[in-house]
């Protein structure tokens, strides 16, 4: 059995993801593009707090890059699974030069 790979934290469709707090990061650093989800708004349901308001932005790597200049898209969606969606359509598209 050669197992190259390591399973280290949550992946979603071959990329990393990554949460501090209200914040969630999709892909590596390693790439050229990223994906950051900030929740902004939840509710409590049956004890879960839900995300009602993510905002998404697909950002550039590049750390010489001021902040506000890496961010190539952005949007908000009503719900955290809207939000997964379009990110990665992003990333994948991004990620492939399109």
């Amino acid at each position: 059995m050669a197992e190259s790979k390591k399973a280290e934290g949550l992946v979603y469709k071959n990329h990393p993801l990554r949460r501090i707090d209200n914040l969630i990061y999709y892909g590596s650093m390693a790439d050229k593009y990223i994906v950051m989800f900030q929740i902004l708004e939840t509710k409590k349901e049956n004890d879960l707090e839900v995300a009602t308001r993510v905002s998404v932005q697909l950002q550039l790597t590049d750390p010489d890059i001021k902040s506000r200049d890496r961010v190539v898209k952005k949007s908000e969606k009503d719900s955290l699974y809207a939000a997964m969606d379009v990110g990665a359509i992003w990333l994948e598209r991004a990620l492939a030069g399109k």
